[in-house]
């Protein structure tokens, strides 16, 4: 029983919810594919007791054709400092499918 990894029971959000908290190069790697693809960041957060609801504030507008991993991250962190108990997601917009493309929590506030 020693080889089973146990979770703990918490909230599960977004998309990779349910597998371990990424590391900051893992969610780095998640905006270098999300830019890979031609989507659009976008950054949007919620206080925790809201998360499940359809409305999240979004912070700025959509990052409409960055190609810059370090200029997403920067938005990230500065939702992150401006909203410290706010959960952090990451929405990248799909121009050719009119939808998300994904989204992802990178901050659990």
């Amino acid at each position: 029983m020693s080889d089973i990894q146990s979770f703990k029971a918490e909230q599960k959000y977004e998309t990779f919810s349910y597998l371990p908290q990424m590391t900051d190069e893992q969610i780095r790697q998640q905006i270098q594919y999300l830019v890979d693809q031609g989507w659009n960041p976008a950054i949007e957060h919620s206080e925790p007791e809201n998360a499940f609801g359809s409305y999240w504030y979004m912070w700025k507008l959509p990052m409409f054709g960055e190609q810059s991993v370090d200029t997403v991250l920067a938005e990230v962190e500065a939702c992150k400092k401006e909203n410290p108990g706010h959960l952090v997601r990451l929405i990248g917009y799909d121009n050719y499918a009119q939808c998300q493309g994904t989204s992802m929590l990178v901050h659990k506030g």
